[in-house]
């Protein structure tokens, strides 16, 4: 497993890119939009530590209520079914199976930590 991004929820992604750019110096990387989630995403990479936060935009939230910010943490492995067998049997609960994006190469699927904290699993196999 390899960390690759914390997710925040955003009510405007244009400021949310340039504060993250403009005051903490974090290079742009990518924009896009996921309509069959209605959602915009943008990540931003520290060049120092290549960490990178992924604002996401949700189009039907036009209100963030203090604590809904956190929207997830993502990490990549190379087997996505052989990670969830292995997470199932230590008793991880799956809240949305594999599937692929529309235009996705990656297959994704999302865990709860004992806090229901949603976690991303990325199968990617060419990292």
């Amino acid at each position: 497993m390899r960390f690759l991004h914390t997710s925040i929820t955003v009510a405007d992604i244009d400021a949310s890119i340039a504060f993250y750019t403009g005051a903490l110096g974090l290079e742009f990387e990518r924009r896009r939009k996921i309509p069959e989630n209605k959602a915009e995403i943008a990540f931003v990479r520290d060049p120092l530590s290549d960490a990178r936060v992924e604002l996401t935009h949700w189009e039907e939230k036009p209100h963030i209520e203090a604590g809904e910010q956190l929207d997830h943490l993502a990490f990549q492995t190379d087997d996505l079914d052989a990670f969830l067998a292995t997470a199932r049997s230590q008793g991880v609960r799956v809240a949305k199976e594999p599937y692929r994006l529309v235009g996705g190469t990656s297959r994704i699927a999302f865990i709860l930590d004992p806090d229901n904290v949603w976690i991303e699993v990325i199968e990617r196999k060419d990292a």
